[in-house]
C-alpha cells in the first residue's frame, strides 16, 4: 500500500501523479480535509482514506450518473409524462454514492422520499426507476409507487410520510441484532423531520437496546421551502442524539461520505451502539418539481453552492491526480449521457399496467395468502 504525501495547498495539489501506483486495483491512501468532519462524543475518522484508481474513476462515473438521471427525470416531467410527485437529488448525489461506497450490499438502507439515488446505488436499474415514474408495468415498482416507493434487495425505500421511516430503520436494526447477521443500518431523513418525535424514540430506543443502526440526517438546508434556521431551535443536527455520539460530514465531498461511513460502519459493527450522522448538502432543484425553489432562497446563494458541487469537486482531483485524463473524464460523461438516453428510451416503451382487478390487488398480500375476496367501496363493489 502507498501513501501518498500531503502539502498545504489544498486536496487537489497533494497526490502527485507520479506517486500513483501502476495498477488499477493496488490500494493507495489519500488526504481527507480535517475540515470535512464535526465531532461530537466521537473520534473523528482519519485524516486519509484507502482507494483505488478504479474506485475513484466509479465514484465520479456514480454520481454523474445519478446526475443524468435525475436530469432526465426533470425532462420528462416537464413533458408531462411523470405526473404526480417528484423528488430530485440533483446536488445531493455524493452521498449516496458516498454511502455506497463504504458498506455491503448486505447492509440495510431505508431513506425517505428523495429517493432515486440510492435505489439505484442498491442495485436498480435506470429504466426500472423511470419506468416507476412513468408508470410502467416494468418499473421498480410495477408502476404503483411512482417517486416515493421504490424498493430493491436490501433497500426498503423510499418513505413517503416525514419521519416515519427512522422508527422503520431501527426495526430493521432490531432485526439485524436479533438474529446476529453482523450487519448495520443506514436509516436516513431530511432535516425537514429532524423535529419529528418518532425520530427521537427511535433514538431513545436504539441506544437502550444498541442497536447496530447510523442514523443519517440529509441536511439540505430546506425542509420544503422553510429553512433549517427557522424550523429548528438547534441546527447541529448531529448533537440530537444528546446520548449518542454525533459526526457532522461535508456531504459535498464524496471522499469525505466514504470515509465517515467506514469508520462508523466498523463502530457500529464493534457492538458500540448508534451514531448520528449529519450530512451537510445542497439541493439545487426545488423540493419537488412543482416548487420552482426561488421563491424562498436567492440566485445568488444557489450559485454560491454549485461552486461547491460534488461533481466538479471530484472531476479536478480525479484529472489533477491523474487518476484519467481531462479527455477521459470527456468519454466518460458522454458514455453515461448516451447510456441514460438509451434507458429513457427503452422506459417510455415499456407498457402500462393492465387494467385487471388481478393487477390492481397484486402484492397487498404474501403469494398463497390472499383471501377469496376482495372489498371494494360499496358491496357492489366486492370481487370474488
Amino acid at each position: 500500500m502507498r501513501y501518498l504525501p500531503t502539502g498545504r495547498r489544498g486536496l487537489t495539489q497533494v497526490v502527485k501523479p507520479e506517486s500513483l501506483p501502476m495498477e488499477d486495483d493496488e490500494p493507495f491512501t489519500v488526504p481527507i480535509s480535517e475540515e470535512s468532519f464535526d465531532t461530537y462524543n466521537f473520534d473523528p475518522p482519519p485524516s486519509s482514506i484507502t482507494t483505488t484508481k478504479n474506485q475513484l474513476r466509479q465514484l465520479y462515473r456514480d454520481m454523474t450518473t445519478i446526475r443524468r438521471m435525475e436530469l432526465a427525470a426533470d425532462t420528462l416531467y416537464k413533458a408531462r409524462k411523470i405526473r404526480g410527485f417528484c423528488h430530485l437529488s440533483t446536488g445531493q448525489e455524493a452521498v449516496a454514492v458516498g454511502i455506497e461506497h463504504a458498506i455491503e450490499r448486505d447492509d440495510k438502507l431505508i431513506t425517505a422520499y428523495r429517493s432515486h439515488g440510492f435505489t439505484f446505488m442498491r442495485g436498480g436499474t435506470i429504466r426500472s426507476i423511470l419506468g416507476e415514474l412513468l408508470g410502467r408495468r416494468e418499473g421498480i415498482a410495477h408502476g404503483k409507487g411512482g417517486s416515493m416507493h421504490m424498493y430493491t434487495k436490501s433497500f426498503f425505500g423510499g418513505n413517503g410520510i416525514v419521519g416515519a421511516s427512522v422508527p422503520l430503520g431501527a426495526g430493521i436494526a432490531f432485526a439485524q441484532k436479533y438474529d446476529e447477521t453482523g450487519k448495520i443500518t443506514i436509516n436516513l431523513y431530511g432535516d425537514g423531520a429532524a423535529n419529528q418525535g418518532q425520530v427521537h424514540e427511535a433514538f431513545n430506543l436504539a441506544k437502550l437496546w444498541g442497536l447496530p443502526v447510523i442514523f443519517g440526517c440529509e441536511n439540505n438546508k430546506y425542509g420544503m421551502g422553510t429553512s433549517a434556521e427557522r424550523s429548528s431551535a438547534m441546527t447541529d443536527y448531529y448533537k440530537r442524539g444528546h446520548y449518542i455520539p454525533g459526526l457532522r460530514i461535508d456531504g459535498m465531498d464524496v471522499l469525505a461520505v466514504l470515509a465517515a461511513v467506514r469508520h462508523g460502519r466498523n463502530f457500529v459493527k464493534g457492538g458500540n451502539g448508534p451514531l448520528v450522522y449529519e450530512y451537510t448538502t445542497y439541493r439545487y432543484a426545488g423540493h419537488s418539481m412543482s416548487d420552482p425553489g426561488i421563491a424562498y432562497r436567492s440566485r445568488d446563494e444557489l450559485q454560491k453552492n454549485r461552486e461547491n458541487d460534488p461533481l466538479s469537486k471530484m472531476k479536478t482531483r480525479i484529472i489533477d491526480w491523474g487518476i484519467m485524463t481531462d479527455d477521459e473524464v470527456k468519454s466518460m460523461e458522454k458514455d453515461v449521457r448516451s447510456m441514460v438516453n438509451e434507458e429513457v428510451r427503452i422506459a417510455e416503451e415499456m407498457p402500462p399496467p393492465i387494467v385487471d382487478p388481478d393487477v390492481l390487488f397484486e402484492d397487498i398480500y404474501v403469494a398463497g395468502s390472499e383471501p377469496a375476496q376482495r372489498r371494494g367501496r360499496t358491496v357492489d363493489e366486492t370481487w370474488y
